[in-house]
């Protein structure tokens, strides 16, 4: 799912709305217990491309930060319905010796479950990188 696509679809008023804002992300939801909860900006500058992106994911997100919880939660979740539209996605098909690569600064992936009776595997390979640097 592109982040790209997803923050630029959203309204001009939504945009100025976010910027500012933070999110809090619980890795426990996705990893366990010893896991850190962090905050980090909810609209971002791509460290490379310069580009604004939303840097939400339902894995990790528990809500909005600065606004009542209720809301935070309620935004958390409408944004993060907004970037699972189709139109922000691109399906890769598989074929034997198949290679993909995608940058997680500005993109989700999510693997569907479709390849019974075969055994998806692979090797997960991560660059240190920054922290994600708010879109102002």
């Amino acid at each position: 799912m592109s982040m790209y696509a997803a923050y630029e679809a959203l309204s001009d008023r939504m945009k100025t709305y976010l910027h500012g804002l933070t999110a809090l992300h619980d890795g426990v939801l996705l990893f366990g217990d010893g896991t850190p909860r962090t905050e980090h900006p909810v609209v971002v500058r791509h460290p490379d491309s310069g580009r604004k992106l939303l840097f939400i994911n339902g894995s990790v997100v528990r809500w909005i930060n600065g606004i009542p919880k209720n809301e935070g939660v309620a935004l958390a979740r409408l944004l993060i319905e907004h970037c699972r539209a189709p139109e922000f996605t691109f399906r890769f098909r598989w074929a034997p010796h198949s290679i993909a690569f995608w940058d997680n600064r500005c993109c989700h992936h999510y693997a569907t479950a479709d390849y019974w009776p075969h055994v998806r595997s692979g090797y997960r390979v991560q660059i240190e990188g920054t922290a994600p640097a708010e879109g102002a």
